[in-house]
């Protein structure tokens, strides 16, 4: 296969990706504290085979290749429910739960509940920590109150406060599922603002990403299309050097 052939297949790919990563920013739209994905792309110099006696040397391949995925850390729209159950976090900050493993992950969807044993825990099942284990909560102890420094109260008094922590660099983050991350070297917040009855929404802003999937869908376009050129610009050209003749 040619080498642009080959160039451009590297492009094709990569722009498939990252129309990937947009449908799934699309699909998450409505999804609480989610964060935004962009894919990264870098140049890839392909070496080859060198031959500088010739009048025109040899020059180094270009291709296109995602070398991984960027989160967007702005923050989601608060939106108040009234449920007292809802937190939102304003500003930096990570809710921490127990994964299934009993691994630790991190979340900013602070949509939560009461399971059937009486501990705390998000929309996904998984328990969330407070003062470094899960915490269980008496439905019947009374209104139930958290505290912007995430202390959580019943009528009975305070029962723990909600482990929130931050890091040096979140970028590092990886994501583990839709609204899960895991990370290294935790800090715990100073002062985190935790907002009862209200919920943090998605950060994907729904025109910009449909922009953005029109944008790589022509460049997609584009691509083929000179590629295809390319394809019958050759076949025409052994069409004619086969009818010459000898």
């Amino acid at each position: 296969m040619e080498n642009a052939q080959l160039i451009g297949l590297s492009r094709q790919s990569a722009l498939r990706r990252n129309l990937d990563v947009v449908a799934n920013n699309l699909a998450n739209i409505n999804t609480t504290g989610y964060k935004a994905q962009r894919l990264i792309f870098e140049e890839y110099l392909m070496p080859t085979a060198q031959a500088t006696e010739f009048q025109r040397p040899d020059r180094p391949l270009s291709f296109t290749q995602d070398v991984g995925t960027a989160t967007v850390l702005t923050q989601g729209s608060i939106q108040l429910t009234g449920n007292p159950l809802d937190v939102a976090i304003e500003g930096d900050g990570y809710l921490a739960v127990t994964g299934a493993e009993g691994e630790q992950f991190y979340t900013r969807a602070g949509s939560l509940a009461i399971d059937p044993e009486g501990t705390l825990v998000t929309d996904g099942g998984l328990p969330v920590l407070a003062d470094g284990a899960p915490i269980q909560i008496n439905l019947e102890d009374g209104e139930i109150t958290i505290t912007k420094e995430g202390v959580i109260s019943t009528g009975q008094g305070e029962i723990g406060r909600l482990d929130v922590y931050t890091f040096d660099n979140r970028q590092e983050l990886k994501h583990v599922g839709t609204n899960l991350f895991s990370g290294l070297n935790p800090i715990p917040a100073n002062n985190p603002t935790v907002i009862q009855g209200a919920l943090e929404g998605s950060n994907v802003e729904g025109v910009r990403e449909i922009s953005r999937m029109i944008e790589i869908t022509r460049q997609y376009q584009s691509v083929s299309k000179m590629m295809s050129q390319r394809n019958e610009l050759r076949q025409r050209s052994i069409r004619e050097l086969g009818s010459v003749e000898a």
